[in-house]
């Protein structure tokens, strides 16, 4: 067993173990892991499996996480699955990572189950008040493989909403936030029946996020994820936001990646940082 999130380790002990040589790559590494070390004393490596994006950025949502996201407290939000395939019959075809193969008709309860998982587990965390003992419940939480992989699917059932009520306002002639144009432009994904075919029903699976779904995986938790890009480092997009045009009462996450693959998780600001 790999362990989800691993113990924090200095930010520049880690980057002289992994970064040696003396290629271009390896110094451009370097340089970026020092500005990245200038907010952050420390790095926490995530487990490398096609979920890493959810699990980087649930970990830092919920390890700062001081109450329930207005998305998490309507009403009818465990209903979303129901209401949803009353409107859609192709969501049925929705793969669950435990049970590839099982019809979504049939799923449908276990989805609002995870659903419900997310919310019970944001709200416990939130409302501890303690950083060590918020950190401990965060920490047990990534090692319940079972759960972890439940609040995957919640998420990615979300982005599937998103995208829907996106499309749907694009359709209607409302204003879209530019990356909605980019996701349904592409040849796989031009629209939400395709974009869950070809994209999230393997996300986990065979692949994991691409750049455009980080901006669908941001509106759909309504937060905005800031990644330090290291291998675009000295260009203008070593940090990237997405969205990039944030809505101010969004709170943020931060994320770090060498090659928009892979993450890991930066902590513990440095003090002059908090000042």
């Amino acid at each position: 067993y790999k362990p989800s999130v691993s113990p924090e380790m200095d930010i520049m002990e880690y980057c002289r173990k992994e970064w040696r040589g003396d290629t271009p790559a390896a110094k451009r590494m370097r340089k970026g892991y020092e500005a990245v070390a200038q907010k952050f004393a420390s790095i926490r490596r995530i487990r490398g499996d096609n979920y890493c994006a959810f699990r980087a950025t649930l970990f830092q949502a919920l390890s700062q996480a001081t109450q329930l996201p207005r998305w998490l407290q309507s009403e009818d939000f465990a209903m979303l699955p129901e209401n949803l395939l009353s409107k859609y019959d192709w969501i049925k075809q929705w793969q669950l990572k435990q049970k590839p193969g099982k019809k979504m008709g049939e799923i449908s309860d276990e989805i609002k189950e995870y659903l419900i998982l997310l919310r019970k587990k944001w709200k416990n965390i939130s409302e501890i008040k303690g950083p060590l003992e918020k950190q401990e419940a965060c920490d047990k939480l990534f090692k319940n493989e079972e759960e972890e992989y439940s609040l995957y699917e919640a998420l990615k059932f979300l982005m599937l909403n998103t995208a829907i009520e996106l499309y749907n306002a694009d359709k209607n002639g409302r204003r879209v936030p530019v990356f909605s144009w980019l996701l349904f432009a592409r040849d796989t994904s031009s629209n939400p029946c395709q974009l869950m075919h070809n994209h999230l029903n393997h996300i986990g699976h065979s692949g994991g996020l691409e750049q455009v779904e980080m901006f669908l995986l941001a509106y759909a938790l309504q937060y905005t994820i800031q990644v330090y890009r290291l291998y675009k480092y000295s260009t203008d997009e070593f940090i990237t936001l997405y969205p990039n045009d944030p809505e101010e009462d969004w709170p943020m996450v931060t994320l770090i990646t060498e090659d928009d693959r892979h993450y890991n998780i930066p902590v513990r600001m440095c003090q002059e940082t908090m000042l």
